[in-house]
């Protein structure tokens, strides 16, 4: 799980095994070991909640987010466009934002088929 952080945006990224235990239900973590300062995690769980929840834990962060829409993005892969949330903050508005890295996705499934593409009956 890539972790990207600026100000009031948080970017999940994942590769296509993640998702896959993601999505079995387990519970994805992350440390970083920051020596005498103590550590910093983050985890990331699905829910039933169509809503995106955020908990502190004692060494960071949890978040659990809707398995319904996770689930209809694994749908959709390859593609660029991930889940996108606005949280409240305690006054600011936090994004959120989860993806699934696209070119593991490419690898791992092959490329995406136009399925939208207007047809030309043959004569």
């Amino acid at each position: 799980m890539k972790i990207q952080l600026q100000q009031q945006s948080v970017r999940l990224r994942l590769d296509e095994s993640e998702l896959a235990q993601l999505l079995e239900g387990e519970t994805l973590r992350t440390a970083t070991q920051w020596g005498v300062v103590g550590d910093w995690s983050m985890a990331l769980r699905l829910q039933a909640d169509e809503r995106v929840s955020v908990a502190a834990a004692a060494e960071g962060v949890l978040i659990n987010l809707p398995y319904e829409a996770v689930l209809a993005l694994a749908g959709r892969l390859p593609c660029r466009d991930g889940l996108a949330w606005d949280i409240e903050a305690g006054g600011a508005a936090l994004q959120l934002q989860f993806d699934v890295d696209v070119r593991d996705s490419v690898r791992q499934r092959g490329p995406r088929r136009r399925t939208d593409a207007a047809v030309t009956p043959s004569v």
